[in-house]
């Protein structure tokens, strides 16, 4: 599968990394003939300098043969006008990374002008996974599958909770939920646990249920926090602007603290119901003057990562109880658990992660199954995928008891029309199940190969 990737930044090049790591045909195009070159002496990938958008460039790069192209400049308009050009050259496919609110608003329309395949709008991606956060305030990550059905919700374990010491073969007659553990990360170690496994206090663990059953969990173990009304948040870019319209719908209380005085205007004018402070987002004395002490949530997604962990920090020993900080730097979002801040958001590394899906399931349509979205956990560990299952899968019909499933993979939740299943050994796949695996393959392509 040859796969063009227009753009070398921190997505393109995270793309092109994983991409070439499973054996993909790799062709990446660059202006910047500095960055070409490191990419080009630690990458198998093939580098072609130039402009994207121009057609003999994309000919020099094989865009002609090529099953995919996939634009991630950080110009939406590059973008689009590679995409388009990318299809008159001849490429199959083509996905094209859009973030300006206008043109996303309208990207179905023009997704058929410009023949595209697909449209990534990175903000618009961190935001619904902040609002799914916010949800399940005692959560410091929400997943979500099967158009929002099936949840995974990632949260610690305290001192104290009714988990410590549980075996999980115990949980759900236990806590009367319909839950499963599908991950377990215990310090550097991580596991998928079977029903021998014990809990302890200080693991980091995600359950997969519906959404109704993890309220439920957490009322039961005694961390249904109340719910968030009022959220700070500082920085007031496009993810501000999308994440502010959806708290807004949920009912909550936004405040926007912005130092750029015309862009304060701009999202007075686009949010009238928000409360837009202009000010300087590094002064803690205008945070806590503008209610920071009364904040059920605090979010900070500046342009910058130092700045935004400092705030976070700042808002956690003031005892805001929810934090949010964006991070784009892997290295340094390693350091957040250590500074109390309970999630961190990338949207640069959701956008090549849902390519990334894209990517594989085109790879499997030719299956019995196709893979609808996959999620990687656990620093990269841990991949969470969901499979539709076709009509001429062989595994159907089968109890899950009787299925030689491989070690360290785990079939955590069936969809099946509205219906949530947390499998049991009795129950069965049938045909248009979706199905959610999570595994420590990061090279699964296909169901049958969680299969001895």
């Amino acid at each position: 599968m040859r796969i063009v990737i227009i753009g070398d930044g921190k997505v393109g090049h995270k793309i092109a990394t994983e991409l070439s790591e499973d054996d993909y045909d790799v062709v990446v195009i660059d202006q910047n003939e500095n960055q070409l070159s490191s990419t080009s002496n630690t990458l198998d990938v093939l580098c072609i300098p130039g402009d994207g958008a121009d057609a003999e460039v994309q000919r020099a790069a094989g865009v002609d043969h090529a099953d995919l192209v996939i634009a991630c400049t950080s110009l939406d308009e590059i973008n689009m006008l590679s995409c388009l050009v990318a299809r008159r050259v001849g490429a199959r496919h083509t996905i094209a990374r859009v973030r300006n609110p206008i043109y996303y608003n309208q990207i179905n329309f023009l997704k058929e002008d410009l023949r595209l395949s697909m449209a990534v709008n990175p903000e618009m991606e961190a935001a619904d996974e902040i609002a799914r956060v916010l949800l399940f305030p005692a959560a410091s990550k929400v997943e979500s599958f099967v158009k929002g059905k099936v949840e995974m919700v990632e949260f610690p374990i305290r001192n104290g909770s009714p988990l410590e010491g549980m075996v999980l073969k115990n949980l759900a007659r236990t806590l009367s939920v319909k839950v499963l553990v599908g991950i377990v990360q215990r310090g550097k170690e991580v596991f998928i646990p079977d029903g021998e496994f014990t809990l302890q206090a200080g693991d980091k663990i995600h359950i997969i249920a519906a959404h109704s059953e993890v309220e439920q969990f957490f009322r039961k173990i005694g961390q249904a926090s109340q719910k968030i009304r009022k959220v700070m948040m500082i920085g007031g870019g496009r993810l501000g602007f999308y994440l502010a319209k959806q708290l807004i719908d949920l009912k909550m209380q936004v405040k926007i603290i912005e130092r750029d005085y015309d862009k304060c205007m701009e999202l007075a004018e686009q949010l009238p119901e928000a409360t837009i402070i202009y000010g300087d987002t590094r002064d803690h004395a205008l945070l806590e003057e503008e209610g920071l002490n009364s904040a059920d949530a605090f979010v900070s997604f500046t342009s910058v990562d130092e700045e935004n962990m400092l705030a976070a920090f700042y808002a956690k020993t003031m005892g805001v109880k929810k934090i949010v900080a964006k991070v784009e730097e892997e290295s340094l979002s390693v350091m957040t658990e250590a500074m109390g801040i309970d999630s961190v958001v990338s949207p640069k590394a959701l956008t090549a992660d849902l390519i990334l899906g894209y990517v594989r399931a085109r790879h499997s349509s030719m299956k019995s199954e196709n893979i609808e979205s996959i999620y990687q956990l656990v620093n990269g560990q841990i991949e969470a995928m969901e499979f539709v299952i076709g009509n001429t899968a062989k595994y159907v019909n089968i109890p899950l008891k009787d299925l030689p499933i491989k070690a360290n993979n785990l079939i955590a939740a069936i969809a099946r029309g509205s219906e949530v299943i947390v499998p049991g050994g009795m129950d069965v796949i049938l045909p248009g199940d979706s199905v959610i695996v999570v595994t420590m393959n990061k090279k699964v392509q296909n169901f049958d190969e969680i299969l001895k």
